[in-house]
């Protein structure tokens, strides 16, 4: 015997899990991941000599900006609940040479920066800079180049150091070693101790893959890159030396934890959120943002549903901050309990 639905009697479902997904309501009750400002870091790239922001062909809606306009970021970025701002200088092409000197110039763009941004917003969003030499170098390498054209490893450390107690000096709140130089993290933390600077926090790009996403980013840094970075970014189809990266990082004094690329690696990601007891970020980099941006574009998906969907993927694989270029525009959506 059936009933008139056509199930059989004393067969029906032990559970029904769709009972809470019926409204609205009640799926966001029962939400398990959520996103909110505070988790959300906006990185921003501000370039010298420019009296207008200009467009990024590769990256739809983020801009290179002057220092007004970045002020005016940073400034939209606290009104939103963002919690901290990523900063990246690009520094006039003349100015840039073989160890990266605007990146450890008083007066190099990216220092200008981070007092520019102090002055706007002081302590109301976390200041962070990136610590590598890339953006400053004519030859787009994250260090300094040997006689034979290879990164040097040691000579870059003394550049990060440098670089380090510059970036200290203007007020940041946190610096990025971000070029995968090995003993990275230590030679900044000494390096800051050393002013007096145990105040400046350390995130640590421990998990820094040489990936094929990064392509929009060189636009966006003006990046001199000739080859590849594969001898010091991670390869892809390596897992466990993740673990290792992370250990040694550890050891040398970081204060937080990242993982870039963030979509491709979430499995990577939720190893080392599951592996620490030190915040654990992700930076949804470049071509993340291109993909969505440019596939909604041409219609394919729906761009808001998008983006939510990939930041609450890296969260609930364990991020506890999120780098995105949709920082403010996110963070704003979360406001108006969108």
């Amino acid at each position: 015997m059936s009933t008139s639905n056509g199930t059989a009697y004393g067969r029906f479902p032990g559970a029904r899990p769709r009972r809470l997904r019926t409204t609205p309501a009640m799926r966001r009750m029962v939400a398990e991941t959520r996103l909110h400002p505070a988790e959300l870091i906006l990185p921003a790239f501000v370039r010298e000599g420019i009296s207008e922001p200009v467009p990024l062909a590769a990256m739809p809606g983020v801009v290179q900006h002057t220092r007004d306009t970045l002020r005016k970021a940073a400034a939209e970025a606290v009104a939103a609940g963002v919690g901290g701002i990523m900063l990246f200088g690009v520094p006039e092409e003349s100015k840039k040479d073989a160890v990266g000197t605007p990146g450890t110039d008083p007066d190099g763009i990216l220092q200008v920066a981070i007092r520019d941004v102090k002055a706007e917003v002081g302590d109301d969003l976390v200041v962070m800079s990136d610590l590598c030499l890339d953006e400053h170098t004519d030859h787009g390498h994250c260090g300094v180049l040997d006689a034979e054209g290879r990164v040097d490893n040691d000579a870059t450390l003394e550049r990060y150091a440098e670089m380090a107690r510059a970036q200290a000096d203007a007020g940041v709140h946190v610096v990025g070693p971000s070029g995968m130089m090995d003993g990275q993290v230590g030679v900044v933390r000494e390096a800051l101790d050393g002013i007096g600077r145990h105040d400046v926090s350390i995130l640590a790009y421990t998990v820094k893959y040489a990936s094929a996403f990064y392509g929009p980013f060189r636009e966006a840094v003006g990046s001199s890159l000739q080859g590849d970075r594969k001898t010091y970014q991670q390869d892809p189809a390596n897992a466990r030396e993740s673990l290792r990266e992370l250990a040694l990082d550890l050891a040398e004094g970081a204060d937080m934890v990242m993982v870039k690329p963030a979509l491709p690696y979430l499995d990577i990601l939720a190893r080392i959120a599951d592996t620490v007891d030190v915040p654990v970020a992700a930076y949804q980099i470049s071509g993340e943002y291109a993909m969505v941006e440019t596939a909604a574009a041409n219609g394919w998906i729906e761009r808001d549903r998008a983006i939510m969907e990939t930041l609450t993927s890296i969260r609930r694989a364990g991020a506890g901050m999120i780098l995105t270029y949709w920082a403010t525009e996110v963070a704003q959506r979360l406001r108006r309990g969108e």
